[in-house]
Parts: C-alpha cells; sequence; structure tokens
C-alpha cells in the first residue's frame, strides 16, 4: 500500500496520533509530494487518485464555474498530486466577478458518455418514470361510474406522481419526465446532445408503454378516450399554444431554481416544489386543453387510442416553447454560466469535464490514506 511507501519519504513529518506515530498521516497530504516535485517519477510516491463524481442532482446538473460563486484559489504547484500532472488552473479573465473557468478534457469523447453504466442507467429510469407518471396521471382521469373524477383529483394526481418521481429516481437520470423538459435543458447548455435526444426517445416510449398498461387495465366502461388532450371550451389553437407556454414556463423556471446547485439559500424540497408546480399548472390548464405541459403526456395516449386530432401539435410546441424561452431567461440572463463558446461546445458534444475542486480531491486523498 503506498501510505507506508511514503513514511519512507526523507522529507516526512511526523504528529502524533492516538495509539502512536503515524509518519504517513502527517499534514493534510501525503509528505513525498515535495520529493516527487524535486525528483520527478520518485517510485515510492501514491499514484494519482481519479476524480470522484457526484450523485446527479434532480433534473439537471448545473455546470460549475457560475457567476454568483466566489472564485477559487488557485492550486500552486508545489501542492499537485503525487504521480499526476499538476491541475489545470482556471482563468477568471472571462469572468467579470472573478468565477473561474475549467478547462474541458481533452480525452473525454461522446462515446465515453454513452458507453458508460450510468448513462444507460439513466437512459433507462427515464423511461421507467415516464411510464409510471403517464400511468398514474391518466389513471386519475378515468371516467368510473360511480365517481367521476374532479379537477382537483386530477390535478393532485399528476403533483404527486411528478414529485414522488423526482424524489425517487431524479438523483439516478436527473429526473427530466418530460420532453420539453430536456430539450430546455440542452437549450440552456446544461445536457449533451446525444443525451438529450436518448432522453426524449426514452420518455416518449416510456409514455406509450404507460399508457397502453393503463388501456388494458381499465374496464371498457371506465376507460373513455384516456384522457387525450383535447382543446375545450371553445380554446382556439392560438390560445391553447399561449396557455401551454405560459404554464411549462412556469413549471421550468421552478425546476430550474429549484435544483441548481449555486443557490446558497435554503430551497427546502426540490420534489414538492416541483410537484406542486404540475399541480398549479393543472388546475388552471384543464379548462383550456387538458394541460399537457407534457409532449410525452399528450403522446402516449394519442397513440395508443389512435387520436390525434389536427391541434396535437399545440401539445408539442406550446411546451417547448414555453420551456425553452424560461432556459434561455434563467440560465442566460438571470443566472448565467460563465463559460467559453468552445467549453459550451463541449458541454453539447459531451465532452466537458470541469476540474474538481482541490479540496474535495484531497478530502479524496485523506480518506484514501487512512
Amino acid at each position: 500500500m503506498w501510505p507506508r511507501q511514503v513514511a519512507h519519504c526523507p522529507c516526512r513529518r511526523t504528529r502524533r496520533a492516538r495509539g502512536g506515530v503515524k509518519p504517513w498521516t502527517a499534514g493534510k497530504f501525503p509528505s513525498c509530494a515535495k520529493c516527487w516535485l524535486q525528483s520527478a517519477g520518485a517510485a515510492h510516491c501514491p499514484p494519482a487518485l481519479a476524480p470522484l463524481r457526484g450523485a446527479r442532482p434532480l433534473y439537471s446538473a448545473p455546470l460549475r464555474g457560475p457567476c454568483q460563486v466566489a472564485s477559487r484559489t488557485e492550486v500552486p504547484a508545489e501542492r499537485a498530486a503525487p504521480g499526476s500532472q499538476p491541475p489545470a488552473r482556471c482563468s477568471t479573465a472571462a469572468a467579470p466577478t472573478g468565477a473561474p473557468r475549467c478547462r474541458s478534457a481533452p480525452t473525454a469523447t461522446m462515446k465515453k458518455e454513452v458507453c458508460s453504466v450510468a448513462f444507460v442507467k439513466a437512459v433507462f429510469t427515464e423511461f421507467l418514470a415516464t411510464l409510471i407518471f403517464v400511468f398514474f396521471g391518466l389513471g386519475s382521469a378515468l371516467q368510473w361510474p360511480s365517481a367521476l373524477p374532479t379537477i382537483l383529483q386530477i390535478s393532485l394526481a399528476f403533483g404527486l406522481a411528478i414529485g414522488t418521481l423526482a424524489q425517487a429516481l431524479g438523483p439516478v437520470s436527473g429526473g427530466h419526465i418530460n420532453p420539453a423538459i430536456t430539450l430546455a435543458l440542452l437549450v440552456g447548455n446544461q445536457i449533451s446532445l446525444l443525451r438529450a435526444v436518448f432522453y426524449v426517445v426514452a420518455q416518449l416510449v416510456g409514455a406509450i408503454a404507460g399508457a397502453g398498461i393503463l388501456y388494458g387495465l381499465a374496464p371498457i366502461s371506465a376507460r373513455g378516450n384516456l384522457a387525450v388532450n383535447a382543446l375545450s371550451n371553445n380554446t382556439t389553437p392560438g390560445q391553447a399554444v399561449v396557455v401551454e407556454m405560459i404554464l411549462t414556463f412556469q413549471l421550468a423556471l421552478c425546476i430550474f431554481s429549484s435544483t441548481d446547485s449555486r443557490r446558497t439559500s435554503p430551497v427546502g424540497s426540490p420534489a414538492l416544489s416541483i410537484g406542486l408546480s404540475v399541480t398549479l399548472g393543472h388546475l388552471v390548464g384543464i379548462y383550456f386543453t387538458g394541460c399537457s405541459m407534457n409532449p410525452a403526456r399528450s403522446f402516449g395516449p394519442a397513440v395508443v387510442m389512435k387520436r390525434f386530432s389536427s391541434a396535437h401539435w399545440v401539445f408539442w410546441v406550446g411546451p417547448i416553447v414555453g420551456a425553452a424561452v424560461a432556459a434561455i431567461l434563467y440560465f442566460y440572463l438571470l443566472f448565467p454560466n460563465c463559460l467559453s463558446l468552445s467549453e459550451r461546445v463541449a458541454v453539447v458534444k459531451g465532452t466537458y469535464e470541469p476540474e474538481e475542486d482541490w479540496e474535495e480531491r484531497k478530502k479524496t486523498i485523506e480518506l484514501t490514506a487512512h
């Protein structure tokens, strides 16, 4: 084990610890770092440790380098991890408040992202979450002869479903469960193009599967039209698009704000906030369009029931445009990420890998040493 080898470094320091003296625990960083810098390639020095990736937050993983965060202190060269190249220095030239910009890893490739186990799990999670969401949401709107559903019942069912799934499966994939949100995050430069494509396909397939399962389980007397979205109360297509834009706009803003890791103020439970936002949209939107806010929710039952109305495009254009406008407002105007053009292109390609904070890397080394 390398901690024992570190103890033989000529520059080692000692400190008293419980149970005796342990030379290799001296300082917060292995003492052979100095030896390594003076004689590169020292065989007794520990190898570099791979950065640990944290769990993905709900819905999105905002990129590092935000304008709101105070600048980090650059890591001196003499504190570089033994056996590895010194960490990339962050530049503050383009950040008005001194926020750092870290270079993307040159070895990262789009293929690396797609072929990873984590990516496969994330795509499957989006499929599963959308299936469950559509099943419970549409199930709450079935026309049972004994008790017809109310607007409040349907609204709460959709909100509780999305909140539960965001809490349970959000850490795996980000818990988008909505093609409009996925495309908005792509517009906001938060996910790669390939990930967005796979997520949207998984969501649409999951919606069809969820609607199909409900269709097979529900009795004919209660099935009705399976809650297919349609214009009602003399709503025109133009009015419906604007309504869907507004409903999805407030949902997207709630998602971006409540899941932004850059926020320092208390945000409570993001899953609860998102669920209440969906409930709010349904309380208003059901009277106009049946409330979509989610192209997959409209697409799934329409495929199963084979009922594509001439206004079906409303449930795609409205939510996608509303969410995209929210992404532009949030990620580019209100709370922008200070990234260069090349870094933004790397994000879209899926090759952007921000450098890990030095403090996190140092803690990782300490835990491994002990």
